[in-house]
């Protein structure tokens, strides 16, 4: 039987008015913590006012971190603009090294035969009178820095056209001259020489993967978001993450793809979901070994090569862990871990307990200086006889049993989309909006119909 309008009108309104009164409890709670830029209060304080004193705890050498921010902060007139940020936090806890002026800060990798020196890639978005026609534009690039002196030198850069799926979020280095680019514009990765501009190598995506597989084409494909120029049975190739098609996949720079070796497969999800910078861990280390951000998950994953395929060795996760993007195995067996939504960078040791943590608003990468590029010296899980772990499913909250009962994608999803305020129960409240208020709507405009047909009647035979 269907409910009175009047009845159902009010029905309608309470759920609009409670949705809105969640948002705005959210906002103002924002406002009044400032957390409108999520992470440690003291640490975000002590990117702005530049404090000396230690923020974090200490921990052997210097850890840089680049993130990937989605707040917004007001610029010198004013105006939004997107707050992401590079930063160095020295062995005793104190901000070594702070920047601030690039749009979006991707891979940080530590420059061999430096102690404070490290390469980072950057994506600066800019407006129709720097892109030659187009509307919007993205400038990407690699910078390198003395995080000491604050020396930096412009490495190697090109404009692409758009702004969200056109970056390149990593950069590995082959040798003096050529750097390995993770294209996510042109769904391929390419060396290029630097000295003199030339691209000297390049696979694209097209050649070996089905355009109906990964994500839609063209617009956001194979979403490649990480290289490693590795070294398989003697012969150079890159290690290729390609994020819409939950695969890792390996290239031989003369022969190709080398099928054997992919690790994952498009949609299975149980071995990998949507990751971000896998690792690779040569023989001599215990391996071959791929340590992955296994981001949808929420976890962090290794596997092992075995008789020809890939086993999983090792799987780490704890409560608050919400869509990791990086993870390096430091030499001295540790694991140092990115964990994006979650706010944090934090260090786990051989017995799997958290024994280092930084929050910092939306990390996308961390290197902990002296331990190379991608902390070189780090061994497998299976060498170092890693212990797993896993999370709790929830922890018996209202919070925690919405978060369980959606998807993991949907929970990242709003992390990523809305401002850093908006948490499960406000995008909830979004979501409710969204229904809510064109359902309303439709029953208003039924209800217009059908009045105004009784009110006019159609006269038949009459002269």
């Amino acid at each position: 039987m269907a409910l009175p309008l009047r009845t159902t009108r009010a029905l309608l309104l309470v759920v609009v008015l409670l949705s809105a009164a969640v948002l705005v409890g959210g906002y103002v709670h924002a406002e009044r913590t400032n957390d409108q830029v999520t992470g440690d209060p003291r640490v975000e304080q002590a990117f702005r006012n530049g404090e000396r004193s230690p923020v974090v705890a200490p921990r052997p050498n210097g850890t840089v971190v680049a993130t990937d921010s989605n707040a917004f902060v007001a610029d010198e007139n004013d105006a939004p603009r997107a707050q992401a940020e590079l930063v160095a936090f020295a062995p005793d806890g104190r901000i070594d090294y702070y920047e601030n002026r690039h749009t979006r800060y991707w891979d940080v990798d530590p420059v061999s035969g430096t102690d404070a020196t490290v390469e980072f890639v950057y994506a600066d978005h800019l407006d129709a009178s720097e892109c030659g026609g187009e509307s919007v534009c993205t400038r990407n690039g690699v910078e390198r820095v003395n995080l000491t002196t604050g020396e930096r030198t412009d490495v190697f850069s090109r404009i692409t056209p758009g702004k969200h799926s056109t970056r390149w979020h990593d950069v590995d280095r082959v040798d003096d001259e050529r750097l390995l680019v993770a294209d996510i514009d042109r769904d391929r990765a390419f060396v290029v020489n630097t000295t003199t501009g030339l691209t000297e190598w390049e696979w694209d995506a097209q050649s070996d993967f089905d355009v109906e597989s990964g994500g839609p084409y063209p617009d956001d494909w194979t979403h490649i978001n990480d290289v490693e120029h590795v070294e398989i049975d003697g012969r150079d190739a890159a290690m290729v993450s390609l994020r819409n098609h939950d695969q890792v996949a390996f290239v031989d720079f003369e022969r190709g793809l080398m099928d054997e070796w992919t690790l994952g497969s498009d949609g299975d999800h149980d071995t990998l979901y949507e990751q971000h910078n896998p690792d690779y861990i040569p023989a001599e280390r215990g391996g071959p070994a791929v340590l992955v951000a296994d981001s949808e998950n929420s976890r962090i994953v290794e596997y092992q090569r075995v008789d020809g395929s890939w086993e999983r060795s090792w799987t780490w996760s704890d409560e608050r862990m919400q869509w990791a993007r990086d993870a390096d195995r430091l030499p001295n067996g540790h694991t140092l871990v990115t964990d994006s939504n979650g706010d944090r960078v934090f260090e786990i040791d051989t017995e799997g307990e958290v024994v280092w943590s930084a929050t910092v608003g939306f990390p996308y990468e961390s290197e902990r200086l002296g331990t190379g590029d991608e902390s070189a010296g780090g061994e497998s899980a299976a060498a170092l006889d890693l212990p797993s772990r896993t999370a709790d499913s929830t922890d018996g909250s209202v919070l925690g049993r919405i978060s369980d009962a959606l998807p993991s994608k949907a929970i990242n999803g709003i992390s990523y989309l809305f401002p850093r305020w908006v948490g499960v129960v406000e995008g909830v409240a979004v979501l409710v909006l969204l229904v809510t208020l064109p359902a309303w709507g439709i029953v208003e405009w039924r209800r217009s119909g059908r009045t105004l047909e009784l009110q006019s009647p159609i006269r038949l035979g009459r002269k």
